[in-house]
């Protein structure tokens, strides 16, 4: 009997809205005739043969209840998520539908019929129309529940019982994945009452609901605490070895981007012992707002922050600059989506062309320039020397002179902790990248270009990232990968890091370098055991060697520094913003730098990486490499030659 309810509920689940309406009309028609000859019966107290009945008022209550019934929304409604409200609408439906009954029936008045029909027929019709909606709502759900049940949904627990976790259980009602077992909330005030059906328990039964009820899986819904909370209730949970999974953030659900029922992992921000600090508006809007602003690499992790950021400070106009093209088109058209009536335009350009950069500086009058362009990824950069520092280096020379040139009012050139005594290609192509903002800038004292250096480290979740690296490996089961036991890096998420950005640019005089605070540097292997336990997953090692995810180490990359450094020296100064320094730092006159970066162009157009390196080493004093060179196309080279004189290396290379 249960399957053949389940087939008629799943039938009537696929129909077309229509088709619903349809079925829902049919239905009031004949509740509207049954009413009618229920009223007939109540009030002559006899049985009325269905045959006998007067079809007037039964016609009549066809005629004006429809019309009041789709006016007020009763065939819009989805039965299955058919709440309490609905007892309301139903209620002023009928109320308004039986002073036109009674106005018809009972004031009016049909010769034959009595009036008393006019009042006795629409609180009969109230009542069948309120079950009916309710016996419908109650067949679809059980059928929708009995699915739910053969696919083994997940018992979970909310914590949270503010309006976030409220919002959170009606989303879940009818979810095919999760069924709500509780809540837990800190709130004393809250302990053993009731929302929406669920018991609100204290955090100190946890351990408890974990056994009795099965929980593997938490919802944090508390969009609103502080980081430091937050963390204490991660903290808490870890140690039961349970997923763990949260809402978004208030400032999301408004922006619109997201939904409270929106659920996602633990974004890996949240694990970081740190509060963002309330950006300065000012600031913010000094270089942006109604000005003509563009970014350089527009595409990349940062830059399209920098674009989303500046998007909301309305500027007059936003350019946007990158040579790929798909990352191109794919910020465009996100950017069209926030803000229809920017104008926004998209550039197809490499960053080394000055004279293209001069010719856009000079058509578009730009204003302020972002230049985030730029090859970051450690390993990759070490594996093409020359095409690294050509890219890091020269686009950054081309628009620091293009600026000058067309009088741009501010340019911000978006720096690296790796720039500070580096040990890779990557961080010294962006120390020489800085040492030519600082240079030009010196040389040309009449400029009326503002030039600023923003440092920083790494920015979560960005491409390149080891994060989403980590969350890949343990979602497939591990080994997660690292370097080295010992590697400590600084993590700023890329929000932060694009308003730190812009607010350190609005500071900037005479090439200073800005230093943004990261807070503490975090031990990666301890950021890798906390994902892995917030995946409800545990450590595979010695002392647990029926774990699920094993950590291997796997040895330092070509250029990989055990930790990350934001000063080259100690003479760092206080700004207005609490989390921005600015330092000053020695450099290299001009003239002398452009004898050497011609000598340096030279280099890169014969491809000759070894003596690319070996320029870096001579020009910049704090530069010390760690690894032997592991270029590509260097690597190749040796070997071919070395082949010719020992053929048998060849099949030795094939054995490896």
């Amino acid at each position: 009997m249960n399957n053949f309810i389940h087939e008629i509920s799943n039938s009537i689940t696929l129909l077309h809205r229509y088709s619903k309406q349809a079925i829902a009309i049919t239905i009031d028609i004949s509740l509207c005739i049954l009413c009618t000859w229920l009223a007939f019966i109540l009030r002559l107290e006899e049985l009325i043969l269905f045959k006998d009945l007067n079809f007037y008022p039964a016609l009549i209550s066809v005629i004006i209840a429809i019309p009041i019934f789709w006016l007020f929304g009763l065939y819009r409604t989805i039965f299955r998520y058919t709440d309490l409200s609905i007892i309301f609408t139903i209620f002023t439906s009928i109320l308004v539908y039986g002073l036109l009954y009674f106005l018809v029936i009972g004031v009016y008045g049909i010769s034959e019929i009595p009036r008393s029909i006019g009042i006795i027929q629409p609180m009969l019709l109230f009542f069948m129309i309120l079950i009916s909606r309710l016996s419908v709502k109650y067949l679809l759900t059980n059928s929708y529940n009995f699915k739910n049940k053969i696919s083994k949904r997940k018992n979970v627990l909310i914590y949270g019982a503010g309006d976030a976790g409220r919002q959170l259980i009606i989303a879940l009602e009818n979810s095919p994945e999760f069924k709500v077992a509780g809540i837990i909330d800190d709130n004393e005030q809250f302990h053993r009452q009731v929302l929406l059906g669920q018991t609100i328990y204290s955090p100190s039964k946890l351990e408890r609901l974990i056994k009795v009820k099965n929980i593997n899986l938490v919802f944090l819904a508390l969009p609103s605490i502080s980081r430091n909370k937050r963390n204490q209730i991660i903290e808490q949970l870890k140690k039961y070895k349970l997923a763990v999974k949260t809402l978004p953030s208030i400032s999301e659900i408004v922006d619109g981007r997201i939904t409270v029922s929106d659920i996602k992992d633990l974004n890996i921000e949240d694990l970081l012992n740190r509060e963002q600090v309330k950006p300065d508006l000012k600031m913010l809007n000094k270089n942006i707002n109604s000005k003509i602003v563009m970014v350089t690499g527009a595409g990349g992790s940062i830059g399209s922050e920098l674009c989303r950021q500046i998007i909301r400070l309305k500027p007059n106009k936003l350019l946007l600059l990158e040579f790929n093209e798909f990352a191109l088109y794919k910020i465009y058209e996100e950017l069209k989506i926030y803000n229809k009536d920017l104008n926004i335009i998209s550039l197809l350009v490499n960053a080394q062309n000055q004279s293209k950069l001069e010719k856009i500086f000079e058509t578009f009058k730009v204003d302020t320039v972002y230049h985030a362009a730029a090859y970051k990824h450690v390993p990759l950069v070490e594996e093409n020397i020359c095409a690294g520092v050509e890219n890091n280096v020269f686009s950054t020379l081309a628009i620091a002179k293009a600026s000058i040139l067309k009088k741009v009012s501010n340019l911000v050139f978006v720096s690296s902790d790796k720039a500070v005594r580096p040990t890779n290609i990557m961080g010294a192509s962006k120390r020489l990248a800085e040492l030519c903002m600082q240079a030009i800038n010196e040389d040309i004292k009449d400029t009326s270009t503002n030039f600023s250096i923003v440092r920083f480290g790494n920015v979560l979740e960005s491409s390149g990232s080891v994060i989403p690296k980590f969350k890949n490996q343990i979602k497939n089961g591990g080994p997660v990968t690292l370097t080295h036991k010992d590697v400590t890096r600084y993590f700023m998420t890329v929000t932060e890091a694009a308003q730190l950005v812009i607010q350190a640019g609005a500071m900037g005089k005479k090439s200073e370098v800005f230093i943004l605070d990261m807070g503490k540097s975090i031990k990666i292997i301890d950021l890798i055991y906390k994902m892995i336990n917030l995946s409800g997953l545990s450590i595979k090692d010695n002392k647990n060697p029926e774990g699920d995810i094993e950590v291997k180490i796997t040895g330092l990359r070509p250029g990989e520094k055990l930790y990350e450094e934001l000063l080259i020296g100690e003479n760092s100064q206080k700004t207005n913003h609490p989390r921005i320094q600015k330092t000053e730092e020695s450099f290299i006159p001009l003239n002398q730098l452009e004898l050497d970066l011609n000598n340096l162009k030279r280099l890169i157009n014969e491809n000759k990486a070894n003596e690319v390196k070996k320029f870096l080493d001579n020009t910049l004093k704090l530069y010390k490499s760690n690894s032997q060179i592991v270029d590509s196309i260097y690597t190749e080279e040796l070997f071919s030659s070395s082949l010719q004189k020992n053929p048998l290396l060849n099949e030795e290379k094939k054995i490896k």
